[in-house]
C-alpha cells in the first residue's frame, strides 16, 4: 500500500492480522470524538489514538505511517466527500488525530475457522453495507445513524456466528439485527449504501454487525468541517494478530 502497488479492498488480505477503520480529525474535534466513541462502542471500539501530529501508531505497528499504509483515503469537508485519495502526505496537518477502530474483517477468519461461509470473500467482493434508521448516541457534533455490515447465512451457521462474535467485542463484537432488514430502516438490501451486493439465498438471512463506517455517516449528517477516513472496506492492517484481541 505504501509502495501503490496495492489500491483495492482488504477483505480476506491477511486474514491472521487485526485491521481497522480509521478517522483523523484536527485536534479541536478529538475530545468529542473521543466520547462519541465511549458513547457508542459497538461500531466505534477504539485500537489507538495517535498524539496529535503524529503519523505513527506504536501500538499497532513497528513501522507504520498513517498517512500511507491505507490503499483508499477520503476527505470530507463540511459533510460532502470532495477527494478520494491514494495517500495523505500533502494533505497531512500539525493538528490531525487518528482514531483506528476495530474492524469486523478481524472476526472474519474466526467465523471461516468456525466452518462458516462468507459469500463476499468467497467471491472476492467488499463486505455490503448500510445506513440504517438506528440512531447514534451523540457527542458534540457527532452524531447520526448506525451504519452495520451484512452477511447471509443459514440459520444454523447465524447461531454460531452470535458465539464466535460476541466474544470480541474489540471488533464489533455480537450482532445488532438478523432478519428482515427494513426493520432497522433499509429499503433495498441489494443496494448496499457502500461496499458490493450479495446474492442472498431462500434458505438464508441477512445477519448485520455495527461497522466502522459509521463516523463516516455521522461525517455527512453532522457536516463536519474536514475529516478524512479510510475508504469502505480499505483498512489499515496492522501488525497485531486476532488471536491477541481481548477475549470476554
Amino acid at each position: 500500500m505504501r509502495a501503490s502497488r496495492w489500491r483495492g479492498h482488504t477483505s480476506g488480505l491477511a486474514p491472521a492480522h487485526v485491521q481497522g477503520n480509521l478517522m483523523i480529525l484536527p485536534r479541536a474535534l478529538a475530545e468529542d470524538f473521543q466520547r462519541f466513541c465511549q458513547q457508542n462502542p459497538k461500531p466505534c471500539p477504539v485500537l489507538a489514538v495517535s498524539q496529535p501530529g503524529a503519523r505513527d501508531l506504536p501500538a499497532l505497528g513497528e513501522d507504520l505511517d498513517i498517512a500511507t499504509d491505507i490503499s483508499a483515503y477520503r476527505v470530507y469537508e463540511h459533510g460532502e466527500m470532495v477527494a478520494e485519495v491514494p495517500a495523505l502526505t500533502r494533505l497531512w496537518r500539525d493538528d490531525f488525530v487518528s482514531f483506528v477502530l476495530g474492524c469486523s474483517f478481524s472476526f472474519e477468519s474466526g467465523l471461516i475457522e468456525a466452518g462458516i461461509p462468507l459469500r463476499h470473500v468467497a467471491q472476492g467482493l467488499n463486505v455490503a453495507m448500510y445506513r440504517t434508521s438506528i440512531p447514534t448516541r451523540p457527542a458534540g457534533p457527532f452524531h447520526g445513524p448506525l451504519v452495520v455490515s451484512m452477511r447471509p447465512m443459514k440459520a444454523a451457521d447465524a447461531i454460531r456466528a452470535v458465539q464466535v462474535t460476541a466474544r470480541v467485542p474489540a471488533v464489533h463484537g455480537a450482532p445488532v439485527h438478523l432478519g428482515d432488514p427494513s426493520l432497522i430502516g433499509i429499503r433495498d438490501i441489494a443496494r448496499p449504501d457502500f461496499g458490493d451486493p450479495v446474492t442472498i439465498e431462500p434458505d438464508e438471512i441477512p445477519v448485520f454487525w455495527a461497522c466502522g463506517v459509521t463516523p463516516q455517516a455521522v461525517a455527512m449528517a453532522a457536516r463536519l468541517p474536514l475529516c478524512i477516513t479510510h475508504a469502505p472496506g480499505h483498512m489499515l492492517v496492522t501488525d497485531l494478530l486476532n488471536r491477541d484481541l481481548p477475549f470476554m
